[in-house]
């Protein structure tokens, strides 16, 4: 089998993606990704040693989306709580729109997770990192109180009390008519708790 395009992780990864769609993370083998690239099996294990490894790569890719998403809301200049707030709305508006626009995939999704608890756990992490750097902004700018030293934790804590909105083992409810007030009632109890 030959294929005119180079063989890239990439290439292999957006195929990979298709396939898990296509048949599901159970059905879904390396057979299955380098026949969609015209391409031997060998060929894709010279990019990714092995089954887990090429599954732990894509899954990380998915998450990846989310952080380079929200990445504008963490670094973008203007008030830290007005940032904060619109990271908080564009994570659990990305996290709908996966679960309702693409659920096949999400379901994949949540069993590649399930195997890959490191590379959850570093995705968390990121996502921890960019609400810490929202709070800094906004320690500096006097709008919240929460003692610098205090910062990293403070972060986790945002991520965790939110957590009805963004796992999506709670997606299911997120359909629900009154989500969006939940939503809002729960951000507006963080930022109180921020700036008291």
């Amino acid at each position: 089998m030959a294929t005119t395009e180079t063989l890239t992780a990439e290439r292999i990864l957006e195929a990979t993606e298709e396939v898990l769609r296509r048949y599901g993370p159970a059905k879904a083998t390396v057979v299955d990704v380098a026949r969609a690239l015209g391409v031997s099996h060998g060929s894709v294990y010279r990019h990714f040693r092995t089954k887990a490894a090429l599954r732990e790569a894509v899954t990380e890719r998915w998450l990846r989306r989310t952080i380079d998403a929200l990445r504008p809301y963490a670094d973008a200049p203007g008030p830290a709580d007005e940032r904060l707030t619109g990271w908080l709305t564009a994570l659990f508006a990305l996290k709908r729109e996966k679960a309702g626009g693409d659920p096949e995939l999400m379901a994949t999704f949540q069993v590649l997770i399930g195997e890959n608890s490191a590379v959850v756990d570093r995705h968390e992490d990121h996502l921890v990192e960019q609400i810490a750097g929202i709070l800094a902004a906004g320690h500096r700018e006097g709008v919240f109180t929460v003692p610098e030293a205090d910062l990293p934790a403070t972060a986790r804590a945002v991520f965790h009390a939110t957590d009805r909105f963004h796992n999506p083992a709670h997606s299911a409810e997120w359909s629900a008519p009154d989500s969006g007030a939940a939503f809002a009632a729960v951000v507006t109890l963080v930022q109180r708790a921020l700036k008291a």
